[in-house]
């Protein structure tokens, strides 16, 4: 079985990761569920990614902090569900770089590690609220954006003022292999009914005791 990557390496070996593709997929996941792994899984096997990162955020400035677990439970649940999937790398780099907001890990890394392409990765609840995010225009023209489709998001999302102000830069994924920002696609996937919403309102905070 070959060795787990340790998170932090990711950075201290750079050369690892040169001239690959890497998702970049940062969230809560407070708690992560199964819609996670799957819009992981798809986002390989549609974009030609090398790997994933699942970055698990010390905090998230546009939510609650009232019901977030700590990190380190937050990275085992996910840790859990990845298993040894393989191009699945859980981590927690932001917390390692001092990063809060995802504008300043991207410019980290991009600095840091030029030879490696990065793809941001999210799902279709945030992009409604992308223009929200601390420096939401310098992302979408720092990296290639690839959304994916979440129940009850599509329509608002689309609409949303991200969508409307990079419309010009949408393209479909078959043709987002060699994108470079500005570039977004919009992933049209088989719908996955996990939500981290519905596992804290059913159990509260048992899930992380």
């Amino acid at each position: 079985m070959a060795k787990p990557l340790k998170p932090f390496s990711l950075i201290r070996h750079a050369n690892r990761w040169r001239g690959r593709r890497v998702g970049l997929y940062g969230g809560s996941f407070n708690p992560a569920h199964e819609g996670h792994i799957h819009v992981a899984s798809e986002a390989l096997k549609r974009l030609d990614l090398d790997a994933i990162w699942l970055m698990v955020s010390p905090g998230n400035p546009l939510k609650q902090k009232y019901d977030m677990a700590k990190r380190k439970r937050r990275k085992k649940s996910l840790r859990a569900l990845v298993g040894n999937r393989p191009k699945m790398v859980v981590t927690d780099i932001e917390k390692k770089l001092g990063t809060r907001y995802s504008a300043d890990t991207i410019r980290t890394l991009t600095r840091r590690m030029p030879q490696t392409e990065f793809v941001w990765i999210m799902g279709a609840d945030n992009l409604a609220s992308f223009h929200q995010w601390q420096e939401w225009q310098f992302i979408a023209r720092t990296l290639p954006i690839a959304i994916f489709d979440r129940p009850g998001y599509s329509v608002s999302g689309l609409h949303g003022k991200f969508a409307c102000q990079f419309g010009q830069y949408r393209r479909h994924y078959s043709n987002f292999s060699n994108a470079k920002a500005p570039a977004w696609t919009f992933v049209s996937i088989p719908r996955h009914s996990g939500s981290a919403t519905s596992i804290r309102r059913h159990k509260g905070n048992e899930w992380w005791r």
